[in-house]
C-alpha cells in the first residue's frame, strides 16, 4: 500500500493537525505544498511553497491561512491542489 505522503498528513486526527500548524506550521505549509506538487504537477503549488518556506512575510501569511483552513475544513487546502 503506496499512499502519497501528503495522504498520510490529511489522515491524521485534526486535533493533531492543529497542533502540528501552530508549532511547526511555518516549515509544514511549505513542504506540504512542495511533496504535493510532485504527486499533482501543479506548479501554483510548488511556488507558493517556495514563497511559503523562502520569504518572512509570505511565509507568516501562508501558516495563517493554512491554520485556519485545518482548523476549518480539516486539510491544507489553499492553492494545495
Amino acid at each position: 500500500m503506496n499512499k502519497p505522503i501528503t495522504k498520510m498528513y490529511d489522515e491524521l486526527p485534526k486535533i493533531v493537525k492543529i497542533l502540528v500548524q501552530i508549532f511547526l506550521g511555518y516549515i509544514v505549509g511549505g513542504i506540504y505544498r512542495i511533496i504535493r506538487f510532485t504527486e499533482t504537477k501543479n506548479i501554483v503549488t510548488l511556488v507558493v511553497g517556495l514563497v511559503g518556506l523562502v520569504t518572512g512575510f509570505g511565509n507568516f501569511i501562508v501558516w495563517l491561512i493554512d491554520l485556519i483552513s485545518v482548523i476549518t475544513k480539516d486539510k491544507i487546502t489553499f492553492l494545495a491542489d
